[in-house]
This record gives C-alpha cells, sequence and structure tokens, in this order.
C-alpha cells in the first residue's frame, strides 16, 4: 500500500514538474533570444554598438538610439532605461548624446537619462537601480505646476574606473573624475576628484587618496590577495578546501 501511495503521489507532481521544467527552458530561450547585440540588434539601431555588449532581455525603456554609442563589452542588464532626448523621435543633430565606453556595467533596473550630453568613462560599474540623468525639474514658479515648468539640463561625466553603488543617484552637472566609489544610496552632484570615495545625501567625500600617505582616513581592512597569473580553476578548488578542512590537534 504504501508504494501505491508513492507511486499515486509522483504521478501527480510529474505535470507540475514536467511544465516548470518547459517553462525555465522557454523563459531561457526567450531571455537568450531577446538580448540585443551587435550580430542580434532587434529592433534597435544604436548609433553604436561594440563588439562584445549585450543588453540583457526584458529590456527597459530605450529611445533616441540613433544619439546613444556604447563601447565594446558592456554588459547592461535587465531593465535598464537608456534615452537620448526629452521624448522619441526627436532630431538631436548629428554628436552622440548618451556614450558608455568599453566595459561599462549597468546594473538590473538602472535609468540612464540625457536630454544633453552624458558620457560615462570606460570600465565604470554600476549597481543594480542607479539613475543617471541630465535633467532635473525646475520650481521657479511657485504658482505653475512642477511637471509643467522647463526643466533645467546640465551635462554630466563620469571618468573610467568608477563604482558606483546600490540605488546611487547622479544629479546633471555632476563630474565624477577616475577611480571613483559611490556608497550605495548617495545623491551626487558637482565635482568629485579622482579617486575619491563619496558618501551621503548629498554627497561627500569621505575618503581620498594621498600620493605620499595613501588612503585617508585610512582603510580599515587589508586589500585583497589578487590570483597569481597560471592558477588553474582546479588549483583553486583544492586551496578552497584545504582552507575548509580543520586543522588537527598535534598529538
Amino acid at each position: 500500500m504504501p508504494k501505491n501511495r508513492d507511486t499515486s503521489s509522483f504521478l501527480a507532481r510529474w505535470p507540475r514538474r514536467a511544465a516548470s521544467r518547459a517553462l525555465h527552458r522557454g523563459w531561457a530561450w526567450v531571455r537568450e533570444t531577446g538580448a540585443v547585440t551587435v550580430e542580434h540588434p532587434g529592433r534597435l539601431r544604436f548609433g553604436a554598438i561594440g563588439a562584445g555588449t549585450r543588453l540583457a532581455f526584458p529590456q527597459g525603456t530605450v529611445f533616441g538610439e540613433r544619439w546613444i554609442e556604447l563601447g565594446a563589452h558592456c554588459v547592461i542588464g535587465e531593465q535598464v532605461t537608456l534615452t537620448a532626448g526629452m521624448m522619441p523621435d526627436l532630431d538631436l543633430g548629428h554628436d552622440p548624446i548618451l556614450t558608455l565606453g568599453d566595459g561599462v556595467v549597468l546594473g538590473r533596473g538602472s535609468h540612464v537619462i540625457a536630454d544633453t550630453t552624458v558620457s560615462i568613462g570606460p570600465d565604470t560599474y554600476c549597481g543594480p537601480y542607479v539613475y543617471i540623468t541630465s535633467t532635473n525639474h525646475s520650481y521657479d514658479d511657485p504658482d505653475e505646476p512642477v511637471g509643467k515648468q522647463w526643466p533645467r539640463m546640465e551635462p554630466v561625466s563620469i571618468g573610467p574606473g568608477c563604482w558606483i553603488g546600490t540605488g546611487a543617484v547622479i544629479l546633471p552637472g555632476a563630474r565624477l573624475g577616475r577611480n571613483v566609489v559611490v556608497a550605495a544610496g548617495a545623491v551626487v552632484r558637482g565635482e568629485v576628484p579622482d579617486r575619491a570615495v563619496v558618501a551621503g545625501a548629498p554627497a561627500r567625500v569621505v575618503r581620498s587618496w594621498h600620493p605620499e600617505r595613501g588612503w585617508q582616513p585610512p582603510l580599515r581592512t587589508p586589500a585583497p590577495v589578487p590570483i597569481p597569473e597560471g592558477v588553474t580553476p582546479e588549483q583553486l578548488l583544492a586551496l578552497a578546501e584545504r582552507d575548509e578542512t580543520p586543522e588537527r590537534p598535534a598529538p
């Protein structure tokens, strides 16, 4: 009797398992087919898109792509918005409005809104839900609804090698130098010097690099040791297993 019950339970679960496997395979196919690359741009016709760059599916809002230039080997996560101009179908002239350098990473759900020029330097990594915009609402007239007043626009530039944490906001006119770290949730405006760490709302410099003294204030944790060249994955796994094995006490 127990065997029959087990068989009946398995047969009852089998259609759901089969449907689940089919659904996951189908969704994996949709994501792969819907991704945008230079070989498979779909409906999007960017001003430029480099080799190895990939926009994950599903994409967020994308328009004005004629004035958007993406470098090589960029990783654009799901639901990322990329826009040039205030609305679709505008003639924005000959020059690009939004440019991403080689190797830029935009995390899931990020927004880059370029009503005037926005440039993101190569090898800049953005966490999920980062918001970068060259436009801000104005409220000069206290009687007119804010959303109906003409916005203010200022170019945004982000230098190479930056790291922008989850949920950070980069406001119009921001100019980030090289290798800047923006803490999660920070709101950045104005100029940030090279090799600085900013945090807060509004963001302020909380750590900076000095050629003679190094990081000030000093880092609280030692720098990670890079993996030596030529080390194989098998060797790394063996090292990890050795570290996890408890040492036996000496006899």
